[in-house]
């Protein structure tokens, strides 16, 4: 399969790629608009639906998936990853969309967690090393605007699908996921290797291993590390338990029709689409990122400060889904995809990525465990103000830290960081210590 010109094989690229993260969203929301159902027809308590939530692509399934894949794709290359991911994930989606006991559900949810966690860090590494350096955000935020798509089209389903159908429907939904995930297998045969990593192994000598004890031994990517976890892993935690549990609230707010529920998410990831386009990938190569970072982080705060403190009447409702859908689209998701590929030199990019997938992903499944009873129990007030401090943490941390990368190559913000392009000199080459290394503004362009 040939692309045509330079650019469009370019975008065909980003978007074929970029389609990891809508099968992966739409995982997500298909076993969030199913999980009352599937708990109906096995007759299991909140707790078993907590361990499905907590195994699934939105959790623990996901992490495994992406300590596995992430560093395996800097040691064999990105399209080894997303040749492979998406076989693993049909086999997922379809197991579920044929389960018949609790047990191969779970294999099921698990199964699909995997291959959405090894495919996403490799995702958003490849169309990070593929992007022009001025349009590196417009690019990645392909993936955040393939990711938004995937809810809206998801609710949109399970509005039209799971009302009339029940179970049925949700089955249905899990086998669009099949399809999806087949064309975009298909489709990226065609694709070429990142040129960026087979430099890198070229340059580097075949007897060079770059593994996880070297990601965690670099000042850089140690102090990288922690300040991406603090603008994802919390803001992540927040973002997990709304895509899949999102309905329970909005009962528990007294939204008591699973379409009225499903439609409010609509509303909320088609606010999100607009936000990521017009806003990150139309801005995020062009202006401060560390203001437009604040800008977007603080629409997520006032929703959940309206959810907590206002009385949850539909008014009140269709303000927290629009503020969050700004918020999702200008926030901490895209801005990490982006400063991830970055702020690693090619060698670690991948395998950090996997690295703090991971963390973020089985932060979410620990609180996936319990999200369910403590809603029940303590109700949306409890659960609300435990949302809050998380995001204000994660836009204090983006706040301070937001480093200045927009505009330059991969190459020159790896050589400021780590005095040298690593994959182009030999081991004793490498000087002990990065010229500059801290995470924050380096300079001013």
């Amino acid at each position: 399969m040939r692309f045509g010109s330079k650019e469009t094989k370019g975008w065909k690229a980003t978007i074929s790629v970029a389609m990891s993260n809508y099968i992966e969203a739409g995982s997500i929301i298909a076993i969030a608009t199913s999980l009352t159902l599937w708990q109906d027809r096995f007759g299991i308590d909140d707790f078993a639906v907590g361990l499905l939530a907590a195994i699934s692509s939105n959790a623990f399934g996901a992490a495994v998936g992406a300590a596995i894949g992430g560093p395996l794709c800097d040691r064999y290359g990105r399209k080894f990853i997303y040749t492979y991911d998406l076989m693993l994930y049909m086999f997922g989606v379809l197991l579920a969309a044929f389960a018949v006991s609790y047990g191969m559900l779970l294999v099921a949810f698990l199964i699909t967690g995997v291959a959405v966690g090894a495919g996403v860090p490799a995702s958003w590494t490849y169309i990070a090393e593929e992007a022009p350096p001025d349009q590196r955000a417009k690019h990645v935020g392909t993936a955040q605007l393939a990711w938004s798509m995937g809810p809206v089209i998801g609710f949109l389903l399970a509005v039209l699908l799971t009302g009339p159908l029940g179970l049925t429907g949700s089955r249905i939904i899990f086998l669009h996921l099949f399809v999806v995930a087949f064309v975009v297998w298909y489709i990226r045969q065609g694709l070429s290797e990142s040129a960026r990593w087979k430099a890198s192994r070229a340059n580097s000598g075949t007897g060079r291993k770059r593994g996880l004890r070297e990601l965690f031994s670099r000042r850089p990517n140690v102090k990288a590390l922690l300040f991406l976890f603090g603008i994802y892993g919390f803001w992540g935690v927040v973002a997990g338990q709304m895509g899949i549990f999102m309905p329970r609230v909005y009962e528990s707010a007294g939204v008591e029709s699973a379409a009225g529920q499903n439609l409010l998410q609509v509303l909320m990831w088609s606010v999100t689409v607009l936000a990521t386009y017009f806003g990150f990938m139309q801005l995020g190569d062009r202006v401060s990122r560390r203001l437009l970072y604040v800008v977007g982080a603080v629409p997520g705060i006032v929703a959940w400060v309206l959810l907590v403190f206002v009385d949850a009447s539909l008014p009140v409702l269709l303000l927290f889904a629009v503020c969050w859908g700004v918020s999702a689209g200008l926030g901490s998701q895209a801005f990490y995809a982006v400063w991830t590929s970055e702020l690693f030199a090619t060698p670690y990019r991948a395998g950090a990525q996997g690295v703090l997938f991971f963390a973020a992903r089985v932060s979410i499944g620990l609180l996936s465990y319990y999200f369910p009873t403590m809603l029940d129990d303590q109700g949306v007030s409890a659960v609300g103000l435990v949302m809050i401090g998380l995001l204000v943490l994660s836009l204090a941390i983006g706040a301070v830290w937001a480093p200045r990368t927009q505009g330059r190559t991969l190459e020159e913000i790896e050589i400021e960081r780590y005095g040298a392009v690593l994959s182009a000199h030999a081991a004793e080459d490498l000087p002990r210590e990065p010229r500059t290394a801290d995470v924050g503004p380096p300079r001013t362009r």
